[in-house]
């Protein structure tokens, strides 16, 4: 009798999953079919005028002009670009509130309590591009290498300045690993975005900028001088410019891809249109032309594989955290 319970109820139980399947094509369909009918607002966790934003913001207009609705970009700055993670947990489904993703929104939960969890409450949708990071100094400066900075860190301890887009970012952390090996204090200012601490370092408000590569334009115009990146090889646009690996930080490899994300929960059919018409303007020249002023390339990733990077990104950061001391905290 029981085996006879157990037949009915996986009859019952796959007879009505496959009617939920054969009922969902038509209305994943209907809902595409009526996706978008109006604009679709794109927050950005950055301060207008930034390479972020300049390159999301050409990044919309395209993806509007596939989709058939502007896409208006939402700046939304500070906390070292997570303010994008609670406006996504707060808002509906529906695919007309969405945001880049930066890799520090995937940091934040690591670090300390929050009531919203990117893993949970985020569906990622498509890899964009990613940054790498240098580390900048006004022209003048008398630091001509990474060893000069560090140098004049040790004989003046707490007076090296140096700025990053704010606590947690990458740039902060990929500094906290150099410095705080060398034995160096030294300050740090955080800033909302890249504009604004560029021209802090130009302006010699600041002794040291680390950025990602938004410093390109004041490096060419001979505003800045970098010293060194954080990538694993050097870059073409600077090829005597040294990596910190070669420097001997072998582990001091810093990158931050990023893509674009809503609020968990859609409808994929919703998903897969957002992630087509972002796609092709990922790829188109005006989009691809903003990147390379930036040393920047496409970086694609599908929704899946966006989703499985995310995740794998999680828990490396999780590693890189607790061998640097900062995280997890319970404030």
């Amino acid at each position: 009798m029981a085996a006879l319970r157990s037949t009915r109820w996986t009859r019952r139980v796959v007879l009505g999953t496959s009617a939920s399947l054969l009922a969902l094509p038509a209305f994943a369909f209907a809902q595409q079919a009526s996706y978008p009918a109006h604009p679709i607002n794109l927050i950005v966790p950055w301060p207008a005028g930034g390479q972020t934003d300049i390159t999301m913001r050409i990044l919309a207009e395209l993806a509007g002009q596939r989709l058939g609705v502007p896409v208006v970009v939402d700046n939304r700055p500070g906390a070292a670009g997570t303010m994008v993670g609670p406006a996504l947990h707060n808002a509906a489904p529906d695919g007309y509130v969405i945001g880049q993703l930066p890799l520090t929104l995937y940091r934040a939960p690591l670090q300390r309590k929050l009531s919203w969890d990117p893993l949970r409450d985020i569906t990622p949708i498509i890899q964009i591009s990613g940054v790498t990071f240098g580390i900048v100094v006004p022209a003048d400066s008398p630091f001509r290498s990474i060893a000069d900075l560090v140098a004049w860190g040790r004989a003046h301890p707490g007076q090296l300045t140096v700025g990053s887009t704010g606590v947690g970012s990458t740039a902060h952390i990929a500094m906290e690993d150099v410095l705080s090996r060398e034995g160096v204090q030294y300050i740090h200012v955080p800033y909302k975005g890249t504009a604004d601490q560029m021209l802090a370092v130009a302006n010699k408000v600041l002794m040291v900028g680390v950025n990602s590569t938004g410093f390109a334009p004041y490096v060419e115009l001979g505003k800045l001088r970098l010293l060194a990146n954080f990538d694993a090889e050097r870059s073409k646009r600077w090829p005597d410019v040294p990596t910190m690996r070669e420097l001997g930080y072998t582990d001091s490899v810093y990158t931050s891809p990023y893509g674009i994300g809503m609020p968990a929960g859609g409808d994929p059919a919703v998903v897969r249109k957002l992630h087509d018409a972002f796609k092709l303007a990922l790829f188109d020249p005006r989009h691809l032309r903003e990147l390379a002023k930036y040393d920047m390339d496409p970086e694609y990733l599908d929704t899946a594989d966006y989703g499985r990077f995310v995740q794998a990104a999680t828990a490396r950061e999780r590693v890189l955290l607790a061998r640097l001391g900062l995280g997890p905290r319970t404030e």
